[in-house]
């Protein structure tokens, strides 16, 4: 008998990068390497659990820029290039380790899960994964979510409730617009929360969100489920807060799974092991080395040297830690049932990427994890939040805390020494954009005008995307993150002062609409503050 939820939440989100002025971009392999290890494994994992039958609910948050970049034609013309590419490398692989017969058999497993990959892509849903998502969806099995419209960190975008409600606006019809329905959930960028936003998400049509463990604990009120059931906040939206004990089984970098030896090296690649003539036509621009995806060892242990990896044994491994996963699952719903008046539901959030990318056997442990929750021998019953609120109809009142999931649960990882300078400007930016909205409400507004301002408004919101912050903090491509953020607001300030001076270069406009063409059905309108009360 199944006396406890378990609710698994991917969060699948990449920042807008998209540069058809190069011919090729080292940033845009974010997202092609995301799609060859986490999208497109995922969804395979899915085919599989339907083919099979098996009765499960899974949630994945997918962000508008990773959906726009999803349809966009350059980018999977790309993407098709790249994957025509790997399987190149493969073939050579193939032939180069011909007196290694261990490696030969790795390259020959990278040739089959490259071509898979292919098949998947190309042949199964046509270049467009959105397609397999909204299959599933319909199923019934794949609650499909929504974030915000560039991943705004909105706590910190909140000195304007009109740039907090735009990125949440923007960001749920652009889900409806390529995906068909309505979300009723939604993913708060870096579970950002500040009490008020709901307010926001219920004009939204949201039902509701994700808060990290001390969102809820530190509520208003003392929860009397602790983090097991959502509170209402007031206003019939639902914050669910996230299980510690379930994210340090996957996130721990000493005791989560994707640490075990027996799983694949992430940080040993043959774009950097191999000689450089030899890899130059795979690498970046043939100057610069990159992964590759092709990685021949295991984790195998601290100040080891790395043996070679085992597929097999890998897809064993996943299987076996996805029965502990279940087996705790259970403890917990066992122990939290004595003291609770309701069915505890256990929220174990997680980055999509981290499922293939990071992990590479993590769309395995996935699918069986769901397996296995399948099973009538335990306790445990995947559900959707959607699926928990049809359920349980009444909840405690109170309003979660200020909080994050990031290091040390507030915003210091996206504000403090290394980035604080963004904001007075992103601050500025919006004023200005608000300013000229409402200046030209009940004027004639022509359609070049209106062209410029709506491209001011892309400007102001891809400005405002926390990846860049986040990344300037970690220390990662910090001159890429500086760079986007002093683009889109130089961008932003040239289409503001010609607006004003009604001296509009048509030309530039359609160059800047051409490489930041996000959003098409945005109207400059929706930043006029007085717009709410007309």
């Amino acid at each position: 008998m199944k006396t406890g939820f378990l609710g698994i939440i991917l969060h699948a989100h990449l920042p807008y990068v998209r540069h058809p002025e190069h011919e090729s971009f080292f940033e845009e392999n974010w997202l092609f390497e995301a799609m060859t290890e986490c999208y497109i494994p995922l969804i395979g994992a899915l085919d599989r659990l339907q083919k099979d039958g098996v009765d499960y609910r899974l949630t994945l948050s997918l962000s508008p820029p990773l959906i726009t970049m999803l349809r966009d034609d350059l980018l999977q013309t790309r993407y098709l290039k790249y994957l025509h590419k790997l399987l190149e490398l493969a073939e050579k692989e193939i032939i180069r380790t011909r007196q290694q017969s261990d490696y030969q058999e790795l390259a020959q497993y990278y040739l089959g899960f490259f071509q898979n990959t292919l098949d998947i892509y190309q042949n199964h849903y046509n270049c467009d994964l959105l397609t397999a998502f909204k299959k599933h969806h319909r199923a019934g099995t794949l609650e499909l979510i929504t974030c915000a419209a560039t991943h705004g960190f909105l706590p910190l975008l909140n000195v304007s409730e009109t740039a907090v409600r735009n990125q949440i606006n923007i960001g749920v019809k652009t889900f409806e617009a390529h995906l068909g329905f309505s979300p009723t959930g939604f993913w708060l960028p870096e579970c950002a929360y500040y009490p008020g936003v709901e307010t926001l998400l219920a004009e939204a049509g949201i039902n509701y969100f994700f808060v990290d463990s001390h969102g809820i604990m530190d509520a208003t009120e003392v929860p009397r489920n602790g983090v097991y059931a959502p509170l209402d906040c007031g206003n019939g939206v639902a914050a669910f807060a996230r299980d510690p004990e379930s994210s340090r089984q996957v996130w721990s970098s000493q005791e989560g799974y994707p640490g075990d030896f027996d799983y694949r090296e992430y940080y040993r690649d043959i774009g950097f092991d191999l000689d450089f003539d030899y890899i130059a036509p795979y690498i970046l621009d043939g100057e610069t080395r990159i992964n590759t995806g092709i990685k021949y060892y295991r984790v195998t242990g601290k100040d080891l040297p790395k043996e070679l990896y085992n597929p097999q044994k890998a897809l064993e491994k996943t299987r076996q830690h996805a029965r502990d996963f279940i087996n705790k699952r259970q403890q917990q719903i066992d122990a939290l049932g004595a003291n609770m008046d309701r069915p505890p539901i256990i929220i174990a959030p997680y980055d999509a990427e981290l499922f293939g990318h990071w992990w590479f056997e993590g769309p395995h442990w996935l699918e069986s994890v769901l397996r296995l929750a399948n099973e009538n021998t335990n306790n445990v019953e995947t559900v959707s939040c959607s699926d928990y609120l049809k359920r349980q109809t009444s909840h405690q009142i109170a309003t979660p805390c200020a909080s994050t999931w990031g290091d040390q649960g507030y915003s210091s990882y996206w504000i403090n020494e290394t980035n604080d300078w963004i904001y007075p400007f992103l601050h500025k930016a919006e004023t200005d954009m608000e300013k000229l909205a409402s200046d030209l409400q009940g004027l004639a507004v022509n359609p070049l005008q209106t062209r410029a301002l709506n491209q001011a408004a892309r400007s102001i919101l891809l400005a405002q995307a926390s990846d860049w912050p986040f990344i300037i903090k970690s220390g990662t491509t910090i001159d890429y993150a500086n760079k986007r953020i002093t683009d889109h607001l130089a961008r932003f300030n040239y289409l503001h002062d010609c607006i004003r001076k009604n001296r509009i270069n048509e030309r530039y406009l359609a160059a800047l609409e051409i490489m930041d063409n996000i959003f098409p059905d945005i109207d400059f309108r929706d930043y006029n503050p007085k717009k709410r009360h007309d």
